[in-house]
């Protein structure tokens, strides 16, 4: 029996069918206070929402989320041409599925379990009861036929729980995330449960090959499923399994980049750090599996091999707060603080730090002009499904300047195969990529930018959004 089950949100109760439904974690929007503390709804920011929103504007679709506030949901209502339904979704079960099952037990286990995955079965009840809840909108919004494309790993029952509900509609799914191998998945309690859910989907996207080749795997040892390469077969049902690598709105950035009033940002930029001082760059999510505090760590290194670099170079750590009210999370920004002021403390002079750490949420036009900035880029995760940091960056360097260290565990790796790898554990090897990067020769690095270009260029968000449903329509 599920515990505080919440009743069925007025989205799951209107009459409208749509021929295209999104569902996600959340809906596109966020709610910002306005003139008179008056509450307003306005677009939230992300790759995701901008490669989807368009496509759903255009097919006349829904998409069903959570409003970001427990409780009862609002009503559905239209913003930006979409219609949004909103899901409700209680405190308890923000507390078990969200910050229970999804962040701690889902995210370590598929970022390689960098930090030990908890397993509790009354967080499990209540994220199959989200799911479920998710389901229902789902196929209360979906018109006959309707393509209804489930995202991401909060989500991961709902495929074979909305074809139960609705045979007739064809379903996709895509994790946003890494997919662990086999030995790593079986820890999972309700690994058959998980399975089969995603197994209900037409279509599954994963990132990378890899990620697609592990399920596919494990879909076969232990959901019984047939077939090998892309194609799988349950319950008498094909079911494709594929990689579709997501990307950046390279045009967008690349043209944001261009502005006057970027370069001039970003001169200003460079002036306050110190004149003549090469930039190196972090940009992340305050999260474990981005490795921050063993960058540091290196960077430090990087410094301590020669003292007269901490004039010549400068580092700038942009980190955006995440799930803080989970320890571990506490735990990192200390040590990342910490790490910081110890470097700083050795390092440093007055008026000339040697580390800038910034935590907060940036503005895209400021994020791109720091891009702009920064000579060397580190994006140096534990494990990612993709990172689009990495594409952000190469996407603003017009004219084919900076650098790229970039882990070989992030799921840009395979693309991006001209940036300079590194494995994010070995903390020596990653002192010697800042050194290689700051004396990289100009035309090799120029070639090494170019080649990065064209690949981001060549495959954009929005081709990945299409093209993932171009295998959905197809039949």
């Amino acid at each position: 029996m599920f515990l505080e089950r919440m009743p069925p949100s007025r989205a799951s109760r209107s009459r409208q069918r749509w021929p295209l439904v999104i569902v996600a974690n959340t809906l596109p929007v966020r709610r910002r206070a306005g003139r008179g503390g008056k509450r307003r709804w306005e677009s939230a920011p992300g790759g995701l929402v901008s490669a989807l929103a368009p496509i759903t504007r255009r097919a006349g679709g829904a998409w069903v989320g959570w409003s970001g506030s427990a409780g009862r949901a609002p009503g559905p209502f239209e913003h930006a041409g979409i219609t949004n339904l909103p899901v409700a979704v209680s405190a308890a079960e923000i507390e078990g599925s969200y910050e229970g099952v999804c962040n701690r037990t889902l995210w370590p286990l598929y970022h390689d379990a960098v930090r030990q995955p908890e397993y509790h079965r009354h967080w499990w009840r209540h994220y199959v009861a989200v799911n479920q809840r998710f389901a229902a909108a789902a196929a209360a919004a979906a018109a006959r036929k309707a393509i209804v494309w489930v995202h991401d790993y909060h989500l991961q029952l709902v495929p074979q729980m909305l074809r139960e509900i609705r045979p007739d509609v064809r379903i996709g799914f895509f994790l946003h995330i890494p997919f662990p191998p086999e030995e790593l998945f079986v820890h999972l309690p309700w690994r058959g449960p998980i399975l089969r859910g995603l197994l209900g989907a037409d279509v599954i996207g994963f990132q990378t090959r890899l990620a697609a080749a592990n399920f596919r795997h494990l879909a076969r040892h232990l959901a019984n499923a047939r077939g090998r390469e892309a194609h799988l077969h349950v319950d008498g049902r094909a079911v494709e399994v594929q990689a579709f690598p997501i990307s950046v709105d390279f045009e967008h950035i690349d043209g944001v980049a261009r502005r006057p009033g970027t370069a001039s940002r970003a001169a200003a930029l460079r002036s306050r750090l110190g004149q003549g001082r090469r930039v190196f760059l972090g940009v992340d999510r305050l999260d474990y599996t981005k490795g921050i505090d063993l960058r540091l760590k290196a960077y430090g290194e990087f410094l301590a091999n020669d003292r007269r670099l901490a004039k010549e170079a400068v580092f700038v750590q942009v980190a955006v707060p995440s799930r803080e009210r989970i320890a571990e999370y506490q735990e990192l920004r200390r040590t990342v603080e910490e790490l910081v002021g110890s470097i700083n403390g050795r390092f440093g002079d007055v008026g000339n730090a040697a580390v800038h750490y910034l935590r907060r949420h940036l503005p895209f036009e400021e994020l791109v002009a720091l891009y702009r900035a920064a000579d060397v880029m580190l994006v140096t995760p534990l494990a990612d499904g993709m990172n689009l940091v990495a594409k952000e960056y190469v996407s603003t360097r017009t004219d084919d300047t900076g650098a790229l260290i970039l882990s070989e565990f992030a799921g840009a790796a395979p693309e991006l195969k001209a940036a300079l790898l590194v494995n994010p554990h070995d903390v020596s090897g990653m002192t010697e990529a800042m050194e290689r990067a700051l004396h990289l020769d100009a035309a090799e690095g120029a070639r090494r930018m170019r080649a990065m270009r064209r690949v981001v260029r060549r495959n954009t968000v929005h081709d990945w959004a299409e093209a993932f449903l171009g295998r959905l329509r197809a039949e």
